[in-house]
């Protein structure tokens, strides 16, 4: 059987601290997960809020074109029959074609959490299953806890996955809740009941270890032909499987194909994406699709990948829709600055090693230039011979006043010099660097209009040397952006107002500088 693709992100997902969905965000991530490929869609649990029942009835209106569409709930509660259960009944009425239920496996819980008895729990597991399959759903049974109820009753637990099997249970997912499992005792649990079930098996890992790719892989050698996960591995506590470095991992290491070539190229996008309807920010030390996942740092392995990519690339990143990025830090070479140079279409020339210089020596006050590509952008452009700065600053002072109990007010002035005029404004703001960026920008914009065209849409500050105390030196990080277009820019200084200056000029130029070449080279 091919190997299935089992996606709980809009479920199981939406546990994770912090991230929270709307019903359109549900709908538009499942558009997503449906384009990719991904043989199934849990949408959520329409028993436990109306958010879900309304995601099911969105998508019932507008059905997905190729995953199937699962809801979520669990068995029926003890005493009761299955069509006397409000939740059962709420996972009937989403019309799904396929229903996941979930029930216990170990003795711990169905004795202290559950609070009924044993032979209960095995009912209930039959009759929910039995049940829905007379209504002509696919059932998917979660067998949630498996291997802590193995360990505990190895007896039970197999008995709880044999009651969904015999009840006619499509697929038996075994569930590592807790996420502490490790490879080999999944490997060996699969294989055991692959021996003795006739039902086809999946695998629902967490990652508490850190292990759940590691057991997805070996439940996948071992015989099971679902694999439930999230994008990203969202969902509680440390997480769920992560989807995305399993399937690159399925596809590039052994040879499975789960998804088409295109959609393999397209795990970045898909990724990013989701994390960016879930509010959330793309982890850039992700396998295969971060942003620092192909990018290389030191300078023999600049030189190394410059001769041949797969020196220290284990695949090709394109292959997962990413690329690689050459860093440029205090430990680069001059084939660093080379390559950057090149990616951002600028000539080094003669200038690489005076930039690698210059680069140490601001490192070594605390500026860093990974996270701030603009201000390296800068220290290319300003090496050239033909550099003319748009504007200069002359001086700034910067107060910040507070009254009583009422609140803070901060007022900049400013003079700055564009050619042979010199301006000298001023402008409050809602702290001393909006301030600084306001009586900035009101000098500039009579000369370069274009300017109101960009914002600056984040601020972060570190502190170097922290033993230092309040003596610290502050490294300042903007982002700034023009439409879709970002940099980052960085100033280090003993004096924050300076440091964020520093950062301030670096990224206002380099639009500046942007925008000039862009129209010479039109």
């Amino acid at each position: 059987m091919p190997l299935q693709l089992y996606d709980t992100t809009l479920r199981d997902g939406t546990q994770r601290e912090g991230l929270s969905l709307s019903v359109e965000d549900k709908v538009k991530i499942a558009r997503a997960l449906d384009g990719l490929g991904v043989s199934y869609i849990e949408g959520g649990w329409p028993g436990s809020n109306p958010k879900d029942a309304e995601f099911f009835r969105r998508l019932r209106a507008h059905p997905l074109s190729h995953a199937k569409l699962a809801a979520f709930g669990s068995t029926r509660r003890p005493g009761l029959r299955p069509e006397e259960d409000d939740n059962v009944r709420a996972l009937v009425a989403a019309e799904t074609p396929v229903v996941t239920l979930v029930g216990k496996s170990s003795t711990l819980h169905v004795d202290r959490i559950l609070e009924t008895t044993r032979e209960e729990n095995l009912r209930m597991i039959g009759d929910s299953i039995a049940f829905l399959k007379r209504l002509g759903r696919e059932v998917v049974y979660d067998a949630e806890h498996f291997f802590d109820g193995w360990r505990l009753d190895p007896g039970y637990a197999f008995a709880t996955v044999a009651s969904a099997a015999e009840a006619g249970a499509d697929w038996v997912v075994l569930c590592d809740t807790n996420g502490g499992e490790l490879p080999e005792i999944v490997a060996e649990r699969v294989m055991e009941l692959g021996g003795r079930l006739r039902v086809a098996l999946g695998i629902h890992p967490h990652n508490d270890a850190g292990l759940a790719v590691a057991n997805a892989l070996a439940a996948v050698r071992a015989g099971c032909a679902q694999v439930q996960g999230t994008i990203n591995g969202y969902g509680e506590r440390c997480g769920n499987l992560d989807l995305v470095p399993l399937v690159a991992t399925l596809q590039l290491k052994l040879g499975l194909e789960v998804l088409p070539a295109e959609s393999l190229r397209r795990l970045t996008e898909v990724s990013h994406y989701v994390a960016a309807v879930a509010n959330q920010h793309p982890d850039p030390h992700a396998p295969y699709v971060g942003r620092s996942a192909f990018a290389h740092k030191g300078g023999i392995h600049v030189a190394a990948i410059a001769k041949l990519p797969e020196s220290y690339q284990h695949v090709s990143p394109e292959a997962v829709g990413n690329a690689a990025r050459v860093v440029v830090s205090e430990v680069a070479g001059r084939r660093n600055i080379r390559l950057r140079a090149r990616e951002l279409g600028l000539n080094s020339g003669e200038t690489e090693t005076a930039v690698l210089q210059r680069i140490k020596e601001l490192e070594h006050q605390g500026f860093q230039f990974e996270a701030a590509e603009g201000s390296f952008e800068m220290l290319l452009r300003r090496s050239a011979p033909e550099y003319r700065a748009p504007f200069v600053l002359e001086e700034f002072t910067v107060l910040v006043e507070k009254r009583g109990s009422g609140g803070s007010r901060a007022q900049a002035t400013v003079k700055l010099r564009v050619g042979d005029e010199l301006m000298h404004t001023a402008a409050e703001g809602d702290g001393p660097v909006n301030a600084l960026d306001c009586a900035v920008r009101k000098a500039l914009l009579p000369h370069y209009p274009g300017l109101a065209e960009v914002h600056l849409v984040d601020y972060k500050v570190r502190i170097v040397d922290e033993h230092l105390g309040t003596a610290a030196r502050p490294r300042v990080i903007i982002e700034s952006a023009r439409g879709p277009e970002r940099w980052s820019t960085v100033g280090c200084s003993e004096n924050i107002i300076e440091a964020s200056w520093l950062a301030l000029c670096d990224g206002l130029e380099l639009a500046l500088l942007r925008a000039a070449s862009a129209v010479t080279s039109t």
